[in-house]
C-alpha cells in the first residue's frame, strides 16, 4: 500500500510542473489577471439619521470584540473671534483632558484605563473630532463617558494652563526647522495674509484664553444638529441606534448652527519669494492656481498631476529631477481639490542650495511640457490602473466604510453626489491623453507660479556653475525676500540687526 502511494506521489510531482510550467509565462510582463470584480459599498445602506439629530453611519463587524464611534463636529478655527487665534485648538485639546462636571482630569484618565478605553478629541481648522474605542462589553459605560465630554466638559485650569505653557514651548521653536517656516509662509501666499486660517496663535492670543472661553465655544458648537457619527465595530444595528439616541437626547444646552466657512482667499502675485535660513538644503515650493474637487475637471487633473508629479516614482518631476539629475532625494506635485475653497497645485523638493535654481527650472519645464504635448499611452495607463487598482483601499476595512461615508456627509459629497464612489472608476477610465493635455493647459500657466524658497539666499542666488538659471528667470522676473518672523508675535524681524544706540 506504502508503495502504491509513493509511485503516485511521483507520478504527480512528475505531472503538475508539466501543468503548471505550461501556464507560467517566462516574463513578469506578460503575467495576465483576471478584471476586478469589486463594488464598493452603498452609503445609503449604513446611513442613519438619528432622531436626537445627528447623521449616523452604521458599519458592524463582529471579527473582533471591538466598537470604535466617532463624531465629526462643524466648528473649526474658522469660527474663532479675533484675537482669539487658538481658541479651536484649545478647546479640542481640553475637551477630554480637562475633566467633567462629574469627574476630574484624573478620574476620567483612571475610569477610561480601567475599561483600556481610548477617548480622544481635537479640533482642526474645519473639523472638530471626538474618538471613543473600546471592548464591545463596555459599551454602555463608554457611550456614557462620551456623553458626559460632549455635553458637561470642565476644562480645569490647572491642564489648561499646562496647555497653554505647551504651546507656547512650541511657539518658541517656529523658526527651527525650515520646514515650519515653509509651512508658514506657504499658506500667506496662498490665501493670503487677512485669510482666516493665517490668523496664526500668538503670545497675546494664547495668554488671554479663559475657561470661560473654552466653555463658551463648546456650548455654542457643540450640539447633535451639528454632528455625524460613524460607528464600526461589534453591535446590534437596531441596539446601536437606541443607544445613539441615548447619549445624543435631551441635550442640556442649545447650540448654534455654524455659517459657512470664509472663502476669501487671495493669491500672491507671481514670482520668487525667498526667506533667508541658514540650512543645509534649500526647500522649494511651486505654487499655481488650484480648484475645488467638484470641478468638471477633477479626476483628469488628478490622472494628469500623477503623471507629472504625484506618481512616485512612475512621475516626470521625479525622474527628471532625481534619477535624471541626483538633485534631490525627492520630488513630487500635488493638486488637491478644496472642499470650501480653491487650493492651490504644489510642487516641492528639497535640494542643495546651489542647484535649488536648476531644479526649480527642471519643475517649470515638466509643467510646460505636459501642457504642450500630450502624454503617452504608458504613462497614462500607469496613472489610471494606480487609481483604478488600488481603490478598493477605501473600503478594505470596516473602519474606513463608515469614516469615508462620514467624512463624505460632512463635507457635502453624500447630498451632491451619492453615488460619487460608485461612478469613480469609470469616470478615471474615461480620461484621456488629449483630456491631459487639456487641463494641464487650462489649469498650469508658470507665468503665474509662485515660487518659494526656504534657504541660504547668497549660495542660493549663486546657482550652479553648469546650469546658469538665475532667480529672475524663473518667475516673471521678480525676487522678493520675506522676512523671518517673530516666533511669539510673527511679526516681521529686521533682516539685519538695527545698529547699537550712540554713547
Amino acid at each position: 500500500m506504502f508503495r502504491l502511494i509513493l509511485v503516485r506521489t511521483i507520478c504527480l510531482l512528475g505531472v503538475v510542473p508539466r501543468l503548471f510550467s505550461a501556464e507560467i509565462p517566462d516574463r513578469p510582463e506578460k503575467l495576465t489577471f483576471p478584471e476586478s470584480r469589486y463594488e464598493p459599498p452603498v452609503p445609503a445602506e449604513y446611513r442613519v439619521p438619528l432622531q436626537a439629530g445627528p447623521i449616523a453611519y452604521l458599519v458592524p463587524d463582529t471579527e473582533l470584540p471591538l466598537v470604535n464611534v466617532q463624531v465629526l463636529v462643524r466648528c473649526g478655527s474658522y469660527l474663532e473671534p479675533v484675537g482669539r487665534a487658538g481658541l479651536a485648538d484649545f478647546t479640542g485639546h481640553l475637551l477630554v483632558r480637562g475633566g467633567t462636571a462629574n469627574r476630574s482630569p484624573e478620574e476620567l484618565e483612571e475610569r477610561l484605563a480601567f475599561l483600556a478605553a481610548g477617548l480622544t478629541s481635537g479640533i482642526g481648522d474645519e473639523q472638530g473630532t471626538v474618538n471613543l474605542n473600546l471592548l464591545s462589553k463596555d459599551l454602555t459605560e463608554g457611550l456614557q463617558l462620551l456623553r458626559e465630554v460632549l455635553t458637561s466638559p470642565r476644562f480645569e485650569t490647572n491642564r489648561l494652563n499646562l496647555y497653554r505653557q505647551q504651546i507656547i514651548q512650541g511657539m518658541q521653536q517656529r523658526n527651527d526647522d525650515s520646514a515650519d517656516i515653509e509651512a508658514r509662509e506657504q499658506a500667506l501666499l496662498s490665501y493670503g495674509p487677512d485669510f482666516w486660517s493665517n490668523h496664526f496663535t500668538t503670545l497675546k492670543s494664547v495668554e488671554s484664553i479663559t475657561p470661560e472661553d473654552l466653555r463658551d465655544f463648546h456650548r455654542k458648537w457643540f450640539h447633535p444638529t451639528n454632528f455625524v457619527v460613524a460607528v464600526n465595530g461589534d453591535f446590534d444595528r437596531t441596539k446601536m441606534i437606541a443607544a445613539l439616541e441615548t447619549v445624543f437626547g435631551n441635550w442640556p444646552f442649545s447650540g448654534t448652527v455654524p455659517p459657512p466657512i470664509p472663502t476669501n482667499t487671495v493669491l500672491a502675485k507671481p514670482g520668487v519669494y525667498v526667506v533667508n535660513k541658514e540650512v543645509n538644503q534649500g526647500r522649494v515650493s511651486v505654487l499655481l492656481p488650484g480648484v475645488k474637487r467638484n470641478d468638471p475637471d477633477f479626476i483628469a487633473i488628478q490622472v494628469m498631476n500623477d503623471i507629472l508629479g504625484g506618481g512616485g516614482f512612475t512621475s516626470r518631476i521625479m525622474n527628471r529631477v532625481r534619477s535624471d539629475e541626483g538633485l534631490a532625494y525627492g520630488a513630487s506635485s500635488q493638486f488637491p481639490g478644496g472642499v470650501n475653497f480653491a487650493k492651490p497645485f504644489e510642487a516641492a523638493f528639497q535640494s542643495k542650495s546651489r542647484t535649488v535654481t536648476y531644479a526649480s527650472s527642471i519643475i517649470l519645464d515638466e509643467i510646460n511640457r505636459i501642457s504642450s504635448t500630450p502624454v503617452s499611452n504608458e504613462e497614462l495607463q500607469t496613472a489610471k490602473r494606480s487609481f483604478i487598482d488600488t481603490f478598493p483601499e477605501h473600503f478594505n476595512t470596516k473602519g474606513k466604510v463608515a469614516t469615508t461615508f462620514a467624512r463624505d456627509e460632512f463635507t457635502g459629497r453624500y447630498a451632491q453626489t451619492p453615488d460619487f464612489w460608485r461612478t469613480w472608476r469609470g469616470k478615471v477610465e474615461a480620461v484621456t491623453a488629449e483630456d491631459v493635455k487639456r487641463v494641464a493647459a487650462k489649469h498650469l500657466h508658470p507665468d503665474e507660479a509662485i515660487i518659494l524658497i526656504v534657504g541660504q539666499q547668497d549660495e542660493i542666488t549663486k546657482g550652479h556653475p553648469d546650469h546658469p538659471v538665475k532667480l529672475a528667470q524663473l518667475a516673471s522676473g521678480k525676487v522678493t525676500e520675506l522676512p523671518l518672523r517673530d516666533p511669539l508675535t510673527l511679526e516681521p524681524l529686521p533682516s539685519t540687526p538695527p545698529a547699537a544706540p550712540a554713547k
